[in-house]
C-alpha cells in the first residue's frame, strides 16, 4: 500500500480544477495583471497558497489557462464557419478569454506575455498563415494577423460596451457579414 489517502488526492485534483477555472474566469474579466492570486483563491473557495503548490506561480497558473483554453484539438483557421461560431458563442458566454486580450494590451510578465504570445500566434495566426500559403495569397503573413486582430477587435469590442450595434448583433449576422468583408479577395 502506497499510504496515500484517495480522498486528498480527489480534495487535490477538485481545488487545482476549481483554481484553473476560477483563473480562466478571472483573466478573462481583469486580465493578468490585475488578478492577484488571493481573487484566484477566494473565487475558486480555496487556500490560495494552492496555487504554488499545484502550479508554481500566477504566470504558470496563466500558461496552464492558456492550454486549458486551447484543449487537444488543432486549431482551423478562425474564419472557418463553424470555428467562428464556436469563438463568438464562447465569447458569448463566458467573455473575452486571456488569449484575446493580450493581443491589446502587453502584460507585465514577460513569460506569461511570452506564452500568450505563442498561443495566440499558435491558434489564430498560423492556421490563417497556412490557409493563405495553400491558396497561394500575397503577403500571408501579414493577412493572417490582420485578421486575427480584426477579429480580436471585434470580439473584445463586443464586449466593451462601445459598440452598441455591435453588442446587440446576432452572431449569424455577424459571421455572415465578417467572412463577406475579410475573406472578400477585392
Amino acid at each position: 500500500m502506497s499510504g496515500e489517502n484517495p480522498g486528498r488526492r480527489r480534495d487535490a485534483a477538485r481545488s487545482r480544477e476549481l483554481l484553473l477555472t476560477a483563473a480562466s474566469e478571472l483573466f478573462g474579466e481583469r486580465g493578468f495583471d490585475r488578478t492577484t492570486i488571493r481573487d484566484i483563491g477566494e473565487r475558486a473557495g480555496v487556500d490560495p497558497a494552492l496555487i504554488a503548490r499545484y502550479f508554481g506561480s500566477k504566470t504558470l497558473l496563466y500558461i496552464a489557462a492558456l492550454r486549458a483554453e486551447q484543449g487537444d484539438a488543432t486549431s482551423t483557421d478562425i474564419f472557418d464557419e463553424q470555428r467562428l461560431r464556436e469563438v463568438f458563442d464562447r465569447t458569448d458566454r463566458r467573455g473575452p478569454v486571456p488569449l484575446l486580450q493580450v493581443a491589446v494590451q502587453p502584460l507585465g510578465d514577460a513569460a506569461a506575455q511570452d506564452a500568450a504570445r505563442t498561443t495566440l500566434h499558435s491558434r489564430l495566426v498560423e492556421p490563417l498563415y497556412e490557409r493563405f500559403v495553400r491558396e497561394g495569397v500575397d503577403r500571408p503573413q501579414l493577412r493572417a494577423e490582420l485578421m486575427a486582430a480584426a477579429m480580436t477587435g471585434i470580439l473584445l469590442g463586443r464586449h466593451s460596451g462601445a459598440f452598441d450595434a455591435l453588442a446587440e448583433a446576432d452572431p449569424g449576422d455577424l459571421i455572415e457579414l465578417l467572412r463577406g468583408t475579410l475573406l472578400s479577395e477585392d
